[in-house]
């Protein structure tokens, strides 16, 4: 689906995306490039990189990186400002999911999720602020999940590492405020990529969830897309601490 849209312009803008080389991080990488802005997309992974870096080859970038990693993250940003010589926004995307009821979570597992999914978004943040702060207009955008403010059976580490990421992001928001920096989270219900792909080709569950959801259907990867574009551009420049729900308007009891 097409929002019809103009690009919002990010003209001269540079953005790193973890998580940006598959799903919606991978989207919201294209749709940035769309509106002007050179992108490096991040992650341990290429995946499908290879298809935004030959449309773009002067402004799509590729940097391996492990966001629970501290060297990893330092290096990212660093990467970033030294080949474009800017960093004006900041996407924490990355995250992984280990389902399994608390009985039988493992704490390895547990670790691993909290180091992507909430380690990884503080890390992302800490990293990126001395070259967000040269920038004069840092932007910061967090991804947090429909679990972040709901629960699930068998989800107890996704839906607690989405929920800090969401406190987090309004903590960094009253603190980076002032700076200078805003920072917003976008929190997708059911997209037609990922999980929400998944639970769509299970005609049993789809069922469950569509009918809780107000609008009916999945979400388009571009509905998503489009609302990070607008967190990132100029036109948001008063919007800071916020969560955006991308879920169709979703009831979970």
């Amino acid at each position: 689906m097409s929002t019809g849209a103009p690009p919002r312009s990010l003209q001269g803008t540079t953005a790193v995306v973890t998580g940006g080389t598959t799903g919606l991080g991978l989207g919201i990488a294209e749709r940035f490039l769309a509106a002007g802005a050179t992108v490096v997309c991040a992650s341990r992974d290429t995946h499908d990189v290879r298809t935004v870096l030959d449309r773009f080859p002067e402004r799509a970038h590729y940097h391996r990186a492990d966001v629970s990693d501290e060297a990893s993250v330092r290096d990212l940003m660093r990467f970033a400002h030294e080949r474009t010589g800017r960093l004006d926004v900041v996407v924490a995307n990355a995250g992984i999911s280990r389902d399994a009821k608390l009985a039988r979570l493992s704490l390895a597992d547990w670790n691993a999720m909290v180091g992507t999914n909430l380690t990884g978004v503080f890390l992302t943040i800490r990293e990126s602020l001395p070259y967000l702060l040269e920038s004069g207009r840092g932007r910061i955008i967090t991804v947090s999940s429909l679990m972040g403010s709901r629960t699930a059976v068998g989800a107890a580490g996704y839906c607690a590492t989405k929920a800090g990421v969401e406190m987090l992001t309004r903590a960094a928001a009253i603190e980076l405020g002032p700076k200078g920096i805003s920072v917003n989270a976008i929190a997708p219900g059911f997209i037609n990529t990922g999980m929400g792909k998944k639970v769509e080709a299970d005609e049993r569950l789809w069922q469950r969830y569509r009918d809780r959801i107000a609008l009916g259907r999945l979400g388009d990867t571009a509905e998503v897309t489009e609302a990070a574009a607008f967190l990132a551009a100029p036109e948001s420049s008063y919007v800071n601490g916020h969560v955006l729900e991308i879920n169709g308007g979703l009831r979970w009891s």
